[in-house]
């Protein structure tokens, strides 16, 4: 059985970059604000480390106190979003240097585990964000991939380095991201044999399809001959509205909408991290 986003060969390859382009920076380049909020250069290099530091701990059957009265998706935002605050925080008082070392040295054992893994045996964590209560390894793998890649994507455009949006490292991101438009568009209406077409643009990019059926959405990668809406969108608008770095209005607005205007609005409200 293939797996259908391979993405584990890339980690090395992208944790590579990014702690190059760390290596590469100013005093003030780690002051830089990113479009992740209130985050600096520095403070999202820290968030990538603790991506790699927590999965390591769950590898070793730790993973610290427990959450209390997860009971929706809004209650998991919540507490993703105060762990992360708090790590953050406490990163305040680390050095870019130490950083970088750290990053150095958990990087490999991150992806370590990560090879370790069955990719069709039931992940640790689902991947929330596309309506999943049970993920397999493969995509909890590719979502790990997308955040790695995201990241560094945020701290690249704030220091104007580029170097990642690019074929082999771009594509599959985006293919992973595309997997929260099912769950996105559940609650649309449209005729059975409806579908929506989404072409992100450039050699990085590629074309998808939304297919309404009986039993909701579903996404592929081949036409049934239906299209009513097509979605054209640059790779750059593309990850920053699955990443919440813009606005669904503005995004909208930078796209070639083509057809039915209404059913390619929810498109850009889809959201693909934990928030």
């Amino acid at each position: 059985m293939s797996i259908p986003i391979q993405t584990l060969h890339l980690f090395p390859v992208l944790d590579g970059m990014l702690i190059e382009l760390l290596q590469s920076l100013s005093p003030e380049d780690w002051k830089k604000p990113t479009v992740a909020k209130m985050w600096t250069v520095k403070d999202v290099a820290a968030h990538l480390l603790d991506t790699n530091i927590r999965t390591i701990s769950a590898s070793h059957q730790y993973s610290g106190k427990p959450p209390k009265n997860i009971n929706s998706y809004r209650d998991l935002a919540n507490y993703l979003n105060h762990l992360n605050a708090v790590w953050v925080e406490a990163m305040d008082r680390v050095s870019p240097q130490q950083l970088i070392q750290m990053l150095e040295e958990t990087g490999p054992q991150h992806y370590n585990y990560l090879a370790s893994l069955d990719p069709f045996a039931p992940a640790m964590y689902s991947v929330a964000w596309a309506g999943e209560e049970q993920s397999l390894n493969w995509f909890h793998i590719a979502r790990e991939y997308t955040e790695k890649w995201h990241h560094q994507q945020q701290i690249r455009q704030a220091v104007g380095k580029a170097g990642i949006v690019t074929p082999e490292l771009f594509y599959p991101c985006i293919d992973t991201f595309m997997y929260a438009l099912p769950h996105n568009y559940r609650n649309v209406e449209a005729e059975p044999g409806d579908e929506i077409t989404i072409v992100v643009s450039g050699k990085e990019g590629g074309t998808w399809y939304l297919l309404k059926t009986n039993n909701g959405w579903v996404l592929g990668k081949e036409s049934n001959g239906n299209t009513i809406s097509t979605i054209i969108i640059t790779p750059d608008i593309a990850w920053q509205f699955f990443t919440k770095a813009i606005t669904p209005q503005y995004a909208f607005n930078q796209s070639d909408i083509q057809g039915n205007q209404e059913l390619a609005k929810p498109l850009f409200g889809s959201i693909a991290v934990i928030a």
